[in-house]
């Protein structure tokens, strides 16, 4: 039996030793993780919440995409703590805001792994979306993500990136961590069930060929088109991000990390 309170954890000094791990050692690794964050930022202080909120779902993004060539933006960048544990900061993270200690936000200046300055809210898709440009345009093979919160979305700049990013073909994809701290109500089970089937693997690959066959003959390819557009209007919150040129998928529970993978 290992000596040390965080086996999993303590092995994890990059990303790249975190894709070393099984999916299975996952969950007890987010169990490590989240309590040592409790341990150390109940020492020295700083933003619990956001940071506990994130550590499934930054296990599971650094698990999935290969960091630091594929780029995540944090926002708002309180939600990064895992984020730094995980890249080679955790003996360090104990010296966030001291003189010479870690910034408190992603900063490009102490990691690779920290692709963009954040402040506090709401431009981490605008961020992304000139990242996946950049990308796009260089012919490189890079994936982006951008994580924001249900508060910082609801800003206009994040609308404005969503809008521009909808119109445009480019490799990314924007996380909405909604973290129950929102205006309005969660989605009902309504909701939840039908989004479930508009994700689903069957759904996805029936979609697909579908759409193939259908464009075959235009008249009926575009009443195809319009009878689901209509019935996801119905019953999808996400209709709004499909009208924007995004498929939506979700929602998923962020503290299932196998689920997220």
């Amino acid at each position: 039996m290992s000596s040390t309170p965080y086996p999993l954890l303590s092995r994890i000094e990059s990303p790249t030793d975190l894709r070393r791990l099984a999916q299975t050692q996952l969950v007890p690794l987010a169990s490590e993780l989240r309590q040592f964050l409790i341990q150390t930022v109940s020492q020295m202080g700083g933003h619990f919440a956001a940071g506990l909120g994130t550590v499934e779902l930054t296990i599971a993004l650094h698990y999935v995409y290969d960091t630091p060539r594929d780029r995540l933006v944090w926002d708002v960048g309180h939600q990064a703590y895992p984020h730094k544990v995980l890249t080679g900061r955790r003996d360090r993270l104990q010296t966030i805001k001291l003189k010479d200690g870690l910034a408190p936000f992603p900063s490009r200046r102490e990691s690779e792994y920290d692709t963009f300055g954040v402040g506090h809210s709401s431009t981490s898709i605008s961020a992304a979306l000139g990242m996946a440009i950049g990308a796009a345009r260089a012919g490189e093979p890079r994936r982006v993500v951008a994580i924001i919160g249900d508060g910082a979305i609801s800003a206009g700049q994040a609308f404005e990136a969503l809008n521009h990013a909808g119109a445009l073909d480019v490799n990314m994809l924007v996380v909405l961590n909604d973290n129950d701290m929102s205006i309005s109500e969660n989605v009902g089970a309504m909701s939840n069930y039908f989004a479930r089937v508009l994700s689903g693997k069957t759904y996805a690959a029936l979609r697909e060929g579908g759409k193939k066959i259908l464009r075959r003959v235009p008249p009926v390819w575009e009443l195809a088109r319009r009878s689901e557009e209509h019935m996801k209007g119905m019953v999808l919150p996400g209709t709004m991000f499909e009208e924007m040129g995004f498929n939506y998928i979700g929602p998923v529970d962020g503290h299932d990390v196998d689920a997220l993978v």
